[in-house]
């Protein structure tokens, strides 16, 4: 980071803080945050002051508190945490619904043919700029608890996978990490999802996870956060990539906050 990016820095984290109330109020029983060291926590706080002072958020038919705001922020830096804040760049908006939203539009398939979909969606994310959430699927996640949903992590997992310029379930990896285990270790999962589908067996994780390999990432990222003893029981090597990738491991650090 140069000299004027670290003044900046520093300049916005002085003048546009987050108040602590509003911090305490939302953080105070996140059990997403559960395990997070108090220098975590603190680095989380300053991200979300970053990236409320580089994101624009706009509610559609929704007034937005500053409580929303920061719930909105904390969500959406977690899975940067270790990451920077960085990778979350390239986009601006969040637009927040009050609830499920409608979408309809046409869609190219790989082999030409249009296809019209017409579907109620909490989440979407585009290549080119917003993500749009529903704040009463959002609300929802948060008072479920631990229970492998989180619509802002799903839709910023997508804004990760898209950095490779795709959205294809492989964001760019770290230098350390092998492209072959990566593709081996997801396909492998994603595969074996399918296979249970087929067989109407039943799946220990949301069945959209099987949709597309960029879906996979996604729904897999939400468990890791907020349901990590499910991928690591059941998808152990899933689990280790994504730990490798997030530089974070939600299942340990829960365990050693008991």
């Amino acid at each position: 980071m140069n000299f004027f990016k670290r003044a900046k820095t520093r300049f916005i984290l002085h003048r546009h803080p987050i108040e602590q109330a509003v911090w305490h109020a939302v953080t105070e029983n996140l059990d997403i945050l559960q395990g997070l060291s108090a220098v975590e926590k603190a680095h989380l706080r300053e991200l979300s002051t970053l990236f409320l002072q580089e994101k624009t958020i706009i509610g559609v038919n929704l007034s937005i508190t500053d409580n929303m705001r920061v719930t909105l922020a904390v969500h959406a830096c977690l899975p940067v945490l270790h990451l920077g804040l960085s990778l979350l760049s390239g986009w601006s908006d969040l637009l927040i619904y009050p609830s499920a939203f409608h979408v309809a539009r046409d869609e190219k398939d790989a082999d030409g043919i249009v296809h019209h979909q017409d579907r109620i969606l909490s989440g979407e994310a585009w290549s080119r700029d917003p993500v749009i959430l529903s704040w009463e699927d959002i609300e929802w996640d948060i008072k479920e608890g631990h229970h492998g949903h989180s619509v802002i992590i799903h839709e910023i997992a997508h804004k990760l996978d898209m950095l490779n310029g795709s959205c294809n379930g492989m964001p760019p990896l770290h230098v350390a990490m092998s492209i072959p285990d990566w593709t081996l270790i997801l396909s492998a999962a994603y595969q074996q999802l399918e296979q249970s589908l087929m067989k109407q067996r039943p799946t220990t994780v949301n069945p959209y996870a099987a949709s597309s390999p960029a879906e996979f990432f996604a729904v897999f990222s939400e468990y890791f956060f907020t349901a990590p003893q499910v991928i690591h029981m059941h998808f152990a090597d899933v689990y280790q990539q994504l730990q490798l990738y997030y530089r974070q491991d939600p299942l340990n650090r829960r365990q050693s906050d008991m």
